[in-house]
């Protein structure tokens, strides 16, 4: 019991360091010039009169903007602060610190320019008007953080009548970051994907893509059961919205009732992105799953089952959302290199294949180093990952027809490189320089 006091205590350390650190630095991120600016001369060149000449370009064909200006490279990171990370609906203010750590890690491992767009409305019609609004100064718009159902209609409208990539990163990237790791996990195991049966636990944005993209990848339909705040879905349920609806109908080919013990029982695998815990998941319930057991918690800040708890009930694999335990599903290791990729071939949309792609080369990146236990996926500070990834991304692209410009994978593996080699050097030399200060001791 002391042991697992000092693993809880270990646990919640990140939070209260977060809260010095965000006070020293007052934010994470800031914009800088990135032209040369010699003397005040400049500024006829960089403005006005000589910035008249490419306005006068890009009246005449809108594309051009892409050459003339950084809106190849920017990203809207757009939310209303209505489903922030474990903490529900806190509001657009208090959403902008996971904004702006978003737009950190797009810089730093992407080599993306990301804006934080935290709203003061939570009407979906609104949103989307703001963001065809907006879309004029952007290559991409990463929609983040909002509540279901409404997330779901806000995407589908927006990838209609947009002509620059949207996605919803708490749909299509969790479900990239997850068959990822279930590629691998499955490896491990000796199980194969079309085979297992699956627990899904959850069914918000996160779940339903989750469940859309692993059976595109070949989990089939009817071995999955998704259980939500109510219990299992099935046909009789009147309760559904639409999305349940759907899945009610495709999944759960036993017909089950009842709720999480009865969906998990011989289950190969379950993936858990339901509430913040611990005890959503109990020891009892992985006792009742099959053989070697995969266990994915993925809530944050606290995973739905400690992973030592999970461990001790026979989970064979344990992997959760956070950075100081083994096994990280984080999105991080999907949305930068895939805005890469898809930035860098100007595609018109980020399609399910593209994010299945890209899950395939995450997962081809921790096997080629050796795939145990304890590594199913690749860390963060794994770089190669992310061109790697980009490049995957960039070639269905062009397969599917939906890039505007045609380059070969080396050829987008080799940008890719640069660009994200480049945003961290720039980040280095600032270092380095003084101009981001040291954070300060904090003593606890």
């Amino acid at each position: 019991m002391n042991n697992e006091k000092k693993l809880i205590e270990k646990a919640s350390l990140p939070g209260k360091i977060a809260l010095k650190y965000h006070e020293f630095y007052h934010g994470k991120i800031e914009v800088i010039p990135k032209c040369p600016l010699k003397s005040f001369d400049d500024f006829a060149v960089w403005y006005t009169p000589g910035v008249a000449e490419p306005c006068k370009i890009i009246k005449e064909n809108v594309d051009k903007a892409y050459e003339y200006t950084n809106k190849w490279n920017n990203v809207a990171i757009v939310t209303d602060g209505t489903r922030v990370l474990g903490l529900g609906d806190i509001g657009a203010e208090a959403s902008l610190p996971v904004m702006e750590g978003k737009a950190l890690l797009f810089k730093l491992l992407g080599g993306v320019d990301a804006f934080p767009i935290c709203l003061s409305t939570t009407n979906p019609n609104e949103i989307v008007k703001v963001v065809n609004w907006i879309q004029p100064s952007f290559g991409g718009i990463n929609l983040e953080d909002i509540a279901q159902p409404k997330c779901f209609k806000i995407l589908h409208e927006l990838r209609e009548t947009l002509k620059i990539p949207v996605w919803h990163d708490d749909q299509q990237g969790t479900g990239t970051v997850v068959l990822a790791g279930l590629i691998n996990a499955l490896k491990v195991v000796n199980k194969k994907i079309n085979e297992v049966q699956i627990a899904l636990v959850g069914a918000g944005a996160a779940g339903i893509a989750i469940a859309n993209i692993i059976t595109k990848a070949g989990v089939k339909s009817g071995n999955l059961i998704i259980v939500d705040s109510k219990g299992i879905l099935h046909p009789d349920r009147v309760d559904l919205q639409e999305e349940k609806k759907e899945w009610a109908l495709k999944t759960n080919k036993e017909g089950r009732i009842g709720g999480l013990y009865e969906a998990m029982k011989d289950a190969d695998v379950c993936i858990a992105v339901s509430r913040p815990g611990p005890k959503v998941i109990t020891e009892e319930m992985i006792k009742k799953m099959s053989d070697n057991p995969i266990v994915f918690a993925c809530a944050n800040p606290i995973p739905e089952i400690w992973p030592w708890e999970a461990k001790k009930a026979g989970a064979k694999i344990v992997a959760t959302g956070r950075s100081d335990f083994p096994n990280q599903i984080n999105n991080s290791l999907g949305f930068p290199g895939i805005f890469r990729g898809a930035l860098d071939v100007r595609a018109k949309t980020i399609t399910d294949e593209m994010c299945i792609a890209a899950a395939y080369e995450i997962a081809k990146v921790a096997e080629e180093k050796g795939l145990s236990e304890d590594y199913i996926i690749p860390s963060m500070a794994e770089l190669e990952v992310y061109p790697r990834e980009a490049s995957a991304v960039a070639a269905k692209a062009i397969e599917e027809n939906v890039a505007r410009i045609k380059l070969t994978r080396e050829e987008v593996y080799e940008k890719a490189s640069l660009i994200i080699k480049s945003s961290q050097e720039k980040l280095k030399c600032l270092m380095k320089m003084g101009f981001i200060k040291e954070p300060p001791k904090i003593n606890f």
